[in-house]
């Protein structure tokens, strides 16, 4: 027996270095791939050649008696590479013509990330950090762009800075809060203002299928270039006004953190045995902690600017305490059929949405449990 083991598991050795091989030619292939978009201007990510290409391989596998999720969950992993690697290949500039791009505390994490983007696509980028005010006029006059990379609690004084700059410059600003902000470009500049809010992390390998939200604040025609450069780059791009953008981050950001630093708090204060409780995680459980220790392992400032930000904020926490009191005092009356009344109402309100949030959470589900078999 022990004989026939070897002489199979020695085949399966030799299929997975034929795999790696063919990995390695389908990486080539997509380098050029990316050239050619780069020199043509297209997207790293579309959509549609996505969900066509991996249709097509799903009834590829489902024809030869292979499992179709597990060709697209394979593929899905091969495309994430793929995205990471055409990103370093360069991108076409779609505005040659623009004069010097500034970007105000652009050795931040976030300003570096997109300083590296913008000269990938051949745009030249000065920096201008806290020192450097002395060299303003010399990093300013001239400039064709200037983008606010700053702390939340900064960002109005630092754009009241900037009522010099030559009447054709963009002033955009990269902060998750926009109302605001976007009041200062405009009262600051008189030329095109537009107030973006890039929904990721500086630690992001692409921008392939990331979201950037843009305000429009004014002369949109003259950033119609910007926003379609960061399409290329493969975000996708969503415009909305900034009470609105406002009003959803209270809940997509503000909620959420907020929640998340007291549940961390909680467990200060509880103070279990981490290593258990991981070891007696499942992988939901797990991944749900992961979440948790996550947020701490990030900038502790930026997530106090984020969650004290703006009035809206407190209201809307304010709110979610009482409806939390309310839950415990169901608990408390160990009030069961009213429980499940109200669970069914949320299952209610959620909709088809439910049921797509526990497939895709099914996916993420098994990428953490093979995290953890990896350790």
């Amino acid at each position: 027996m022990a004989v026939e083991l070897d002489h199979l598991r020695n085949q399966i050795d030799q299929v997975d270095s034929a795999l790696i091989d063919l990995l390695v030619r389908r990486l080539a292939l997509v380098a050029e791939v990316g050239e050619v978009k780069s020199q043509h201007g297209l997207p790293i990510y579309v959509p549609s050649r996505e969900a066509s290409m991996l249709q097509a391989r799903r009834e590829d596998a489902e024809k030869q008696g292979v499992p179709a999720d597990l060709i697209e969950d394979i593929l899905r992993r091969i495309m994430r590479e793929s995205y990471t690697s055409e990103k370093d290949s360069g991108f076409k500039c779609l505005n040659p013509e623009l004069r010097p791009i500034t970007i105000i505390g652009g050795q931040g994490q976030l300003g570096q990330l997109f300083a590296r983007m913008f000269e990938l696509s051949g745009y030249q980028v000065r920096i201008l950090e806290q020192g450097d005010w002395h060299r303003a006029d010399e990093l300013l006059n001239d400039a064709g762009m200037v983008v606010v990379s700053v702390p939340i609690n900064t960002t109005e004084a630092v754009i009241d800075k900037l009522s010099n700059l030559p009447k054709d410059c963009i002033i955009a600003d990269l902060t998750s809060v926009k109302t605001k902000p976007l009041q200062a470009m405009l009262a600051a500049h008189q030329g095109p203002v537009v107030g973006l809010h890039p929904m990721f992390g500086p630690d992001v390998a692409s921008l392939a299928k990331q979201v950037i939200v843009y305000c429009d604040g004014r002369q949109p025609e003259a950033y119609q270039w910007l926003l379609d450069q960061f399409r290329i780059w493969g975000a996708s791009v969503n415009g909305i006004s900034a009470p609105e953008h406002d009003h959803g981050m209270t809940l997509i950001q503000a909620l959420r953190h907020f929640t998340t630093f007291a549940y961390g708090s909680h467990l200060v204060e509880e103070n279990p045995k981490l290593d258990q409780l991981v070891t007696l995680s499942s992988p939901i459980y797990r991944l749900e902690l992961a979440m948790v220790g996550r947020l701490f392992a990030q900038d502790s400032a930026l997530y106090a600017d984020i969650i004290m930000s703006s009035p809206d904020n407190l209201a809307m926490i304010k709110r979610f305490h009482q409806r939390f009191g309310d839950a415990i005092e169901l608990v408390e009356q160990q009030d069961r059929q009213k429980f499940i009344n109200e669970f069914n109402e949320v299952g209610d309100w959620f909709g088809d949405y439910a049921e797509k949030f526990l497939i895709e959470s099914q996916s993420l589900l098994q990428q953490a449990n093979d995290s953890v078999h990896r350790q």
